[in-house]
């Protein structure tokens, strides 16, 4: 196919350990598939160089289009409230100065408040959720000179405040149609995006290519690999971001094609991989369709590369059988970490809830998860979140007790939520200050005056509905989070919109006996402990990558302080599982 010119996709990331940006594999093998040469900018493992890498770059190249991917906002952890925005802003200001190409940003960090972003970064385009085939359309109307307004899903920045997104096709069911487009410069939220999604080819995973990914290199420095088998998700928990960011529906992929994809990373040597699905057990029958795949093929061939996997998933604690269970084992599957968020039905009840509001799952499915994992030698974590609406001492003492009782390989808990805009939480939050109110557990680490959100309807449109859970009033960082005002706080806490809930982090390191805190992690006030389970530049992590550790970081958990001391000693679960 004839050369249609060059995209060069960029990588802002800077946070450690590094995570190999999957996305631009993705992008890259549709724009290979479309005759675009793709050169991809990884300004990651160049901390204190990374002007010097854009200025060469485009000194002598001159792209038809740069794409900017944003995987995260923040940490998204709300105890620290640390914005990557800003950084992400730095680099896109200098791609501006040094190329004239336009720039277009997405990603699934970006696209929880895309309208926004797109006038913050201040650039030509954005998508929002997967990205692979608009921008396809885009590079092949600029290669051809045709505007870009046609192009259905794009959003585009007109100016100062106005963004608008072209309005894609209606999707009724599981299929698009070209009837009643939705109106121009709609938010697009709760929208199927599998006519976004490339669902057919193996996506092309590389290692040490010049301008490409190095997911090689990644592995090395950070663990663990990525595999994706679908996109999107049918629930609607209240918490969180991923049925709007990514869709509404499961855009499936083509199950040979990702064996395909796990088949060329375990042979480059990437041996750990962890599923970046919407929880991979969701569509169940599907998940256990790519199983048997990967059994048949590793079981048909005694020197196939997948008998060196070791597969980590992320799962609900509902679907999951014991046929799951065995052929997660007989796969390779090293370790399930589950996000059963709470053990009380009241609590769970419009929390985590299908797309019809329905709960579907309780503790009891955490039990028989965590005891199938266990019987068929898969290390587990279980994971619970506190402070949603609601929350109170006994709701949080009781999941305590019950979790645990699981005796799962780590338990997590966390406290407080990060809000972003189009979360069914976010939304009811926004409706309930109205513009002119606060609500009790609205919180921002440095917020200066009571957080009053307004519901879209009430703004002058997305832009100024998004911003407001990022920026104050005068445009500096205020990221929004909440936690429940009925935990045990002192009335100034609750009543302050910067008020630290000390006391339930307090209480959950004091109710929780000294000699089990080896195995659970638990939430810290932001540099408070180097045992704090936040990703970011956490020590414990780039310990662990310095010494050469591999595999989900949860399962080195309960060896951590020889980890952090350097000792090399590797207790029994650090162990790389025998298969």
């Amino acid at each position: 196919m004839e050369d249609r010119g060059v995209v060069t996709l960029v990588n802002p990331n800077q946070i450690y350990p590094p995570i190999a940006p999957y996305a631009l594999d993705v992008l890259t093998t549709a724009l290979e598939a479309a005759g675009f040469e793709t050169h991809v900018l990884d300004l990651t493992f160049h901390l204190d160089d990374w002007k010097q890498v854009l200025r060469e770059y485009f000194q002598a190249r001159r792209p038809l289009l740069v794409g900017v991917t944003c995987r995260n906002t923040d940490t998204v952890y709300a105890f620290e409230q640390r914005p990557f925005i800003d950084g992400y802003k730095a680099v896109i200001d200098e791609i501006r100065r040094l190329t004239g190409a336009p720039v277009i940003t997405g990603g699934v960090g970006f696209s929880t408040m895309p309208f926004a972003l797109v006038d913050y970064f201040d650039v030509d385009f954005g998508v929002k959720g997967p990205g692979e085939k608009i921008i396809c359309d885009l590079a092949e109307a600029l290669s051809e000179g045709r505007p870009a307004d046609g192009i259905p899903g794009l959003l585009i920045n007109h100016g100062p405040g106005q963004v608008t997104r072209v309005p894609p096709p209606v999707l009724s069911g599981r299929t698009a149609t070209t009837a009643l487009p939705l109106p121009l410069g709609a938010p697009g939220h709760f929208e199927s995006r599998t006519w976004q999604a490339e669902t057919e080819l193996s996506y092309a995973r590389r290692s040490g290519v010049p301008y490409k990914v190095d997911n090689l290199r990644y592995y090395r420095a950070g663990g663990l690999g990525s595999i994706l088998t679908k996109n999107g998700c049918v629930y609607r928990c209240t918490q969180c971001v991923e049925p709007d960011a990514k869709g509404t529906r499961f855009a499936r992929r083509d199950l040979e094609a990702v064996v395909d994809e796990v088949e060329s990373l375990t042979a480059q040597g990437v041996y750990d991989l962890h599923t970046t699905d919407s929880e991979f057990n969701l569509s169940i029958a599907s998940s256990k369709n790519l199983l048997r795949e990967i059994i048949r093929r590793r079981d048909s061939d005694v020197s196939s590369p997948l008998r060196h996997l070791r597969l980590w998933v992320y799962c609900q604690p509902a679907p999951f059988d014991a046929e799951f269970a065995e052929l997660l084992a007989a796969a390779g599957c090293a370790g399930v970490n589950v996000g059963a968020d709470h053990v009380r039905r009241e609590m769970l009840d419009g929390w985590k809830v299908t797309g019809k509001g329905t709960r579907y799952y309780d503790f009891s499915d955490t039990e028989r998860l965590t005891e199938l994992c266990h019987r068929n030698g898969m290390l587990t974590m279980v994971e619970a979140l506190f402070g949603m609406p609601g929350e109170t001492l006994e709701t949080m003492r009781d999941c305590v007790d019950r979790m645990m009782a699981l005796d799962a390989t780590v338990t997590g808990f966390s406290l407080g939520l990060r809000l972003f805009p189009y979360m069914d939480l976010a939304i009811s939050l926004a409706e309930q200050c109205d513009g002119v109110r606060t609500v009790p557990g609205l919180q921002s680490h440095n917020a200066s005056q009571p957080i009053v959100l307004k519901p879209l309807e009430k703004c002058s449109g997305p832009i100024e509905y998004e911003r407001q859970f990022m920026f104050d009033s005068a445009g500096d960082f205020r990221l929004v989070c909440y936690f429940s005002p009925d935990l045990p706080e002192a009335p100034e806490t609750v009543g302050s919109p910067n008020g630290i809930w000390r006391a339930s982090v307090d209480f959950l390191w004091d109710y929780i006996p000294k000699s089990e805190h080896y195995r659970v992690m638990l939430p810290t006030i932001s540099g408070s402990s180097e045992n704090d389970n936040n990703y970011a530049d956490n020590p414990f992590l780039t310990s662990l990558n310095r010494q050469g550790y591999t595999g989900a970081f949860w399962a080195h958990w309960r060896d951590r302080e020889a980890i952090l001391s350097g000792a090399d000693l590797i207790g029994e679960l650090a162990a790389e599982p025998v298969r």
